[in-house]
């Protein structure tokens, strides 16, 4: 039933109908697998919206999207639930975004090493993307294995880093590539949060790197310092020996652990070819 993908984690899902209600048990080989191997691969699924949230739902509560800069001038949104993160390049009229739109600077963002969510105090569980139109290049997404990559470190940069604390923002993160003009009732609904910058994954009780662009710096250390850490702590993790890069299908769903796992999106030509995908994010324990 799973095929690995990687040497380390990663692996395809075979024998199942997302579009079908689970058994308990079946519930529980996924959970058992997830951590295990952290990213799954479900092919040829082709979920409607509301089955896509179904399934999601089965593995706890969902987080709603904040909707940043996802409404068009007469206030619409694409995406008709609120538990559904726009992934896409589009507007709520279904045309591809304008080079300077915030909605695509916003997710530019996500070409850039992440953990969904890390930016909250309660940071998410698992993300679940589905795919609905991908374009002929099929603009990879890339996931990093940061248990593989912690336990690379060092004995002596592993204590280093044992009792460091960063800072989350997604304000941070989206700065980092110039956008900034976010209301000051998003900045307030959304305040910094501290996160240990290695945790232990509660599943299989490994250690992981905890880091990506929404972690800004290292609570009391320089700034500088702090920065050029976390930078070497993420490129540590998307060494290529610790990364699966899943070619999209239309009708794919991917689903992966933020506890243990960056990802980002690679780059591809989003002012002339479509590509929709949707994401459910499962809210993570405190």
């Amino acid at each position: 039933m799973f095929e690995p993908l990687r040497p380390t984690f990663a692996a395809e899902v075979n024998g199942i109908d997302l579009g079908e209600p689970l058994t308990p048990a079946a519930i529980g080989e996924l959970v058992t697998a997830m951590d295990r191997f952290a990213v799954l691969v479900f092919r040829r699924q082709h979920l409607s919206d509301e089955a896509h949230i179904a399934f999601s739902r089965q593995f706890g509560e969902l987080q709603h999207s904040p909707n940043y800069f996802q409404k068009d001038g007469s206030g619409r949104s694409r995406m008709a639930h609120p538990e559904l993160f726009d992934a896409s390049n589009l507007d709520a009229r279904g045309k591809v975004l304008d080079v300077d739109d915030d909605r695509r600077q916003f997710r530019l963002g996500n070409e850039l090493w992440h953990s969904d969510s890390s930016f909250l105090k309660v940071s998410a569980k698992y993300s679940l993307l589905n795919a609905h139109v991908v374009p002929a290049d099929s603009a990879d997404t890339q996931f990093a294995d940061a248990r593989a990559a912690y336990d690379s470190l060092s004995g002596a940069e592993q204590a280093k880093i044992e009792p460091l604390v960063a800072e989350h923002s997604v304000f941070h993160s989206r700065a980092s590539i110039g956008l900034t003009n976010f209301t000051e009732a998003d900045r307030k609904a959304r305040p910094p949060v501290h996160h240990p910058v290695a945790r232990l994954h509660p599943g299989s009780k490994r250690k992981s790197l905890f880091v990506g662009s929404h972690a800004s710096h290292i609570v009391g250390r320089p700034i500088a310092e702090g920065r050029v850490l976390l930078h070497h702590l993420a490129e540590a993790a998307g060494q290529p020996q610790f990364v699966y890069s899943h070619h999209w299908e239309a009708g794919d769903l991917v689903m992966w652990d933020n506890r243990c796992t960056l990802h980002r999106m690679l780059p591809f030509d989003d002012l002339v070819h479509v590509r929709d995908l949707r994401r459910t994010t499962v809210q993570g324990d405190a």
